[in-house]
């Protein structure tokens, strides 16, 4: 008999064990028999390896456990980095479009964001123009997050402020034989996923199906999706790996309407719809395709990349002159990407090298309609959009000694914008054809204070040139790209009791990309070059680990965003995002009888009101937000959990709008989106 039906007979004689025990006649105990996976992939390190390259970044990195995220609700960005230190996720209604934000990087956009580099295994998510979807990225395919905040991501070609996040998919050899998971809650939310993956021989594969939707919290915002994501990996020999990615995402959004103040006091779930412009919506496909190939030599480790997308879009969103009722697009990426590390000397040092380059290149058919009960009317405009960009970067690490380690980067960046009207109306021809391009230093330094405490600092230089939705505008002749200057410093470390990730920066930006609005115009309605601009705040995430079993995790952003002297607003500060932000919970953490429940309170707490214009005339209002969570894992096949948010069902803003001024004629005042109200969720998973 071999070893398989050997464990087989034992697990079919567990029942029949028990019920001697039971009697009084036999004592056994638990026998657990767990199948490990001999290999693991050269294209996607697993966690801790992840760990251990992102602390030997000079500068803020953190890695986000998906499994922790997994003890909640696992809906949209804001559950799964609303955690994640130096990251601002806030959804815009309980939805997956978020505010997300690092640094105050794109942090007027609630919808489409820019600003960031979205990676997926290390391939960009983007568009050829800068911008990213939130629900391109299923988290119930993701093994766990990397986030490089600002130039600390140069190592992957990232040039913005921001920096990049990059969510590492489960493969054959991480994920379990089957998975089966299912979310439901209140406002008819529910989200299922089943998932397989496995190994045979040389090829190892996953596939994840799941399907979301939400009638949501307020009116007129339902919402839903449907995704496939997988990926199959070819061990071609010891050295060489090619891995190659698939995902789908059908998503249709419901955008319900922002509401004034006392609109919000009074009733936050209401919306208004404009009389013939029905529900504004924004409704979008995703195909995507990838493969990513690692090659290991002696000393050195070369990784090629590529990807095409496909995506469509169609967003009613309201009419605005002859500019915008119907937002239709089909456009088409493409992208290749090459990095090559090196492990060595130098002058008998300790070295690593980077260096690598990722040319993409995007075209988009971009018609405008009038909007008609949310369906096309006449057509308004009509452009071929082209982005082309090519990125070029290096970086060394060079060993000092045991303690210090000197980084040094350089990164080339140039794209170009074309877009060429092909329907010239009483505006006149809209066309663009600019050409961006920055040389960006980076040098930092890390000393290892203790063996397990990290002291860093750094300075840089970003890039980030507008996505043709800033070049949608009356004001393209003179647009720039934007540029800035980061100093950091911070340290990080592990111990027994406590972990702690803490960074303090300052960013010195030139012409940063605001929606401020035209000379004269009271409405933040176009997007401008602000001139000069300070971005100064403090990242904190703690983790620790108390008596009694107790566990406490929080997230503190502080954000002081201010103009630099302009000639209308002065140093006011930058409207529509939190000044301070904590998230945490206190969990207990059983042991013994209860091994594996987890059970405490939860809170979210903006403490200051903040601007949403840059007058500074009208604000949104503190507030403190408090649920609970509870859950287990039973077994290695079942785990559970169940959360209650917003448990005092407080009525506050999640997100707002922007205007430049809301004391002036015509400025419109509802620019507040209510946050979710009382809210309870249920979640099981059973893995084979």
């Amino acid at each position: 008999m071999n070893k398989t039906k050997i464990c087989l007979a034992i697990l079919a004689a567990v029942p029949y064990l028990a019920q001697a025990e039971h009697e009084g006649t036999v004592h056994l105990d638990e026998v657990k028999v767990v199948a490990k996976k001999n290999k693991a992939s050269l294209t996607q390190p697993d966690i801790e390896t992840a760990k251990e390259n992102l602390s030997k970044t000079a500068g803020g990195t953190t890695v986000v456990n998906m499994e922790t995220v997994r003890e909640g609700r696992t809906s949209n960005m804001q559950d799964t980095l609303g955690m994640a230190t130096g990251v601002l996720a806030q959804s815009r209604f309980g939805a997956e479009e978020t505010r997300l934000s690092i640094r105050g990087s794109g942090l007027q956009r609630t919808f489409h964001g820019r600003g960031l580099k979205l990676m997926q295994d290390g391939i960009a998510v983007n568009l050829a123009d800068g911008g990213f979807d939130f629900p391109a990225i299923d988290p119930m395919a993701t093994d766990y997050i990397e986030v490089y905040r600002g130039a600390n991501a140069l190592q992957y070609g990232s040039t913005n402020l921001g920096g990049s996040i990059n969510f590492i998919s489960r493969t054959g050899y991480t994920a379990p034989a089957l998975e089966v998971r299912s979310e439901g809650g209140s406002y008819g939310y529910y989200r299922l996923g089943v998932s397989t993956g496995g190994v045979k021989d040389n090829v190892d594969y996953f596939v994840s199906a799941s399907k979301y939707h939400s009638d949501s919290f307020r009116d007129n915002a339902q919402q839903g999706a449907d995704r496939l994501t997988g990926n199959v990996g070819i061990r071609l020999n010891e050295q060489v790996e090619t891995r190659f990615f698939f995902g789908y995402v059908n998503n249709d959004s419901q955008l319900s309407s922002s509401l004034t103040k006392a609109q919000l006091k009074d009733d936050p779930k209401q919306a208004t719809v404009t009389a013939g412009q029905g529900i504004n919506q924004r409704n979008i496909n995703v195909t995507r395709v990838a493969n990513k190939t690692t090659i290991l030599f002696d000393q050195s480790k070369l990784e090629l990349g590529a990807y095409y997308a496909r995506k469509g879009l169609f967003h009613p969103i309201g009419n605005f002159g002859d500019t915008t009722g119907v937002i239709d697009q089909e456009s088409y990426d493409i992208g290749l990407t090459a990095r090559w590390a090196y492990q060595g000397e130098l002058f008998g040092l300790k070295n690593e090298f980077v260096a690598g380059l990722s040319p993409t290149r995007g075209r988009t058919d971009a018609k405008n309609y009038l909007n008609v009960n949310a369906r096309r009317g006449a057509l308004l405009n009509d452009f071929d959009q082209k982005a082309t960009n090519f990125e070029t970067y290096l970086e060394d690490r060079l060993s000092l000694d045991e303690q210090w380690t000197v980084i040094a980067g350089l990164q080339y960046a140039k794209s170009k914008r074309d877009s060429q009207d092909q329907m010239i109306t009483a505006s006149g021809d809209q066309s663009v054809d600019k050409t961006y391009s920055q040389t960006s230093p980076k040098l930092g330094v890390l000393y290892q204070l203790q063996p397990q405490v990290q002291v860093f600092a750094n300075a840089s230089r970003s890039f980030e040139p507008p996505s043709f939705g800033e070049l949608n505008s009356l004001v393209v002749s003179s647009l720039k790209a934007q540029k800035g200057t980061t100093f950091e410093i911070g340290s990080r470390g592990n111990s027994e009791f406590v972990d702690w990730d803490v960074a303090f920066y300052q960013a010195r930006l030139q012409d940063e990309l605001l929606q401020v609005g035209a000379a004269g115009s009271p409405f933040a309605s176009q997007t401008i070059n602000a001139g000069k601009t300070i971005h100064r705040g403090l990242e904190f995430g703690l983790t620790a680990r108390l008596p009694y079993s107790l566990q406490w995790r929080s997230s503190l952003l502080i954000n002081d965003f201010k103009l630099d002297n302009d000639p209308t607003f002065g140093s006011n500060r930058l409207p529509g995002i939190q000044r301070s932000l904590l998230r945490a919970e206190l969990v207990y953490r059983g042991s013994d009888v209860l091994e594996n429940f987890y059970i405490g309170p939860t809170i979210e707490w903006s403490p200051q009101r903040y601007n949403v214009d840059f007058a500074e005339t009208l604000y949104a209002d503190s507030y403190f937000l408090w649920g609970m969570k509870a859950g287990q894992k039973i077994n290695q096949h079942w785990s559970w959990f169940i959360e209650g948010r917003n448990l005092a069902n407080q009525k506050y803003a999640a997100t707002t709008g922007v205007v430049a001024d809301a004391t002036r004629a015509f400025t419109s005042q509802a620019q507040f989106f209510p946050g979710d109200g009382r809210t309870a969720y249920l979640g099981v998973t059973w893995t084979y």
